[in-house]
């Protein structure tokens, strides 16, 4: 059967409001688009890393609730290394401010590899797909996946705390433009990777050179998303937003669950219409918006439950 790959961080996100913490959930971009495919009943694989101790028990086991594997996990043990841990402070607005403690071991992401066939869908991305301690790791996955023709769909998702590698980085992330069918980002990101946010731009000068598919997310501003067939904006709804953590990666997750659920494969995605884009954007969409209305980093197990009862 066809499966859903990601690699990625998990982290305990612990969220503050008003100085105060609200609440405390699992999460990482990679991994919150998991849960959300997991809770959609989806073959889906995680690769990650995460420590044996008391955090770690706690994401395994709410791993395992929502149908994500365990069995490409590095577990570490390894003296004082600890299970990482963010602290997200949302500002009026909701959107959310991140500090990052974390004691990785020196030996990382020793897993076994699942195996990767022709026509997975394949997602990486964030700061942990070009962090130089990683990138040999990350790259030798990357490109095993590519050469057995999976699906690669590269979330760029490179924040502001991380501005400051900007240029050191440069050449991951070119890289991974490179092993990419699928690249999305947003403003933000491009703002400060390459100092542009103009998604025309983007897309003519920079994007196509590797693939012709791309996504790029605005917020409240919508999306806009250019194949070879063309062009198309896409507005997003008005909501009342609780909390944005999580609604680029259940964005990610609602564009894989389209090209999942409709069989989309990786030959056809090269001549694939603008019009089918725009249907398969709209789920992403969807999923986001469901997040933003909420604490959580995912989608809700009863929208999960409506939303597979729909005829897409």
């Amino acid at each position: 059967m066809r499966k859903i790959i990601g690699i990625g961080e998990t982290i305990l996100d612990i969220i503050f409001k008003n100085g105060r913490p609200t609440q405390a959930v699992p999460g990482g971009s990679t991994f919150n688009s998991m849960v959300s495919l997991g809770r959609l009943g989806l073959p889906v694989r995680f690769i990650t890393e995460i420590g044996n101790d008391t955090v770690g028990n706690i994401i395994l086991d709410f791993m395992r609730a929502n149908g994500l594997s365990t069995e490409n996990i590095d577990l570490f043990d390894d003296g004082y290394a600890q299970s990482p841990i963010s602290l997200a402070f949302l500002n009026e607005n909701n959107d959310a401010r991140y500090a990052f403690y974390h004691n990785f071991p020196q030996k990382r992401l020793d897993f076994v590899w699942p195996i990767v066939e022709a026509d997975d869908l394949v997602i990486f991305g964030s700061y942990f797909a070009v962090d130089p301690l990683l990138r040999d790791k990350i790259q030798e996955f990357i490109s095993y996946a590519h050469e057995q023709k999976a699906i690669i769909y590269y979330d760029v998702n490179f924040r502001k705390s991380h501005a400051h590698e900007a240029m050191r980085i440069m050449p991951a992330f070119i890289e991974n433009l490179e092993y990419a069918d699928i690249v999305r980002g947003s403003a933000e990101d491009f703002e400060i990777l390459l100092h542009e946010n103009d998604p025309e731009k983007l897309y003519r000068r920079r994007i196509v050179f590797d693939t012709p598919n791309f996504i790029f997310t605005d917020g409240g501003n919508g999306v806009d998303v250019f194949c070879l067939d063309g062009h198309r904006h896409l507005d997003t709804p008005p909501i009342k937003t609780v909390s944005t953590i999580g609604a680029g990666d259940n964005f990610n997750a609602g564009i894989l669950f389209a090209l999942w659920h409709n069989n989309i494969t990786r030959e056809e995605l090269p001549t694939l219409p603008i019009d089918r884009w725009e249907e398969v954007a709209k789920h992403g969409i969807a999923f986001a918006s469901e997040v933003c209305q909420s604490f959580d980093n995912y989608i809700s197990t009863s929208f999960a439950a409506r939303y597979k009862e729909t005829d897409h």
